[in-house]
């Protein structure tokens, strides 16, 4: 929606809030956009809502601020894009805030987006786990990237996020 409005340069990161149990901010700079995520299962009791919520919070200013009516365009990227799934299955205490920050720092460059698509916990898993499904692009913007990159960059994932959250894939 954002980038329809013209709206560029953005920034996703992970929410530390009263309101979400899990939670995506979405920023130009330093100035916050919307934040929106799952409300905590507290509020959720307090307001005797037995069902998943999910809520959204726009800075309507700043996203009106932004707004713009020119037509903006770039080019379309020379080489492509790619999009690799992980379903990671950590301890419950275990918040996206902290795999986004594993992988950002397991590979700076060519890792462009991650994107957290579900949370489960439920009867199928251990006792104090939940599963996290996040996808991850990955673009080199001088060369097409080979399944061995590919497979090197998740490998580095996957082995950083076992020897700091102790998180297996699922």
């Amino acid at each position: 929606m954002l980038s329809r409005l013209g709206i560029e340069k953005i920034k996703n990161e992970p929410v530390n809030s009263d309101v979400f149990a899990e939670g995506i901010g979405i920023a130009v700079g330093n100035e916050t956009l919307v934040e929106f995520g799952t409300v905590k299962k507290s509020i959720l009791k307090h307001f005797n809502i037995k069902q998943e919520v999910f809520f959204a919070d726009f800075n309507w200013a700043l996203v009106i601020k932004l707004i713009s009516n020119k037509i903006k365009f770039t080019d379309i990227p020379k080489y492509p894009e790619v999009r690799r799934d992980l379903a990671l299955l950590v301890d419950e205490n275990v918040g996206f805030d902290s795999i986004y920050k594993i992988a950002r720092q397991t590979e700076k460059s060519l890792l462009k987006n991650i994107n957290l698509f579900d949370v489960y916990q439920g009867s199928n898993l251990p006792e104090g786990k939940k599963s996290y499904a996040l996808s991850f692009t990955i673009q080199d913007n001088s060369k097409t990237l080979t399944d061995a990159q590919i497979d090197k960059i998740m490998g580095k994932l996957q082995s950083n996020f076992a020897s700091e959250l102790d998180a297996i894939l699922r």
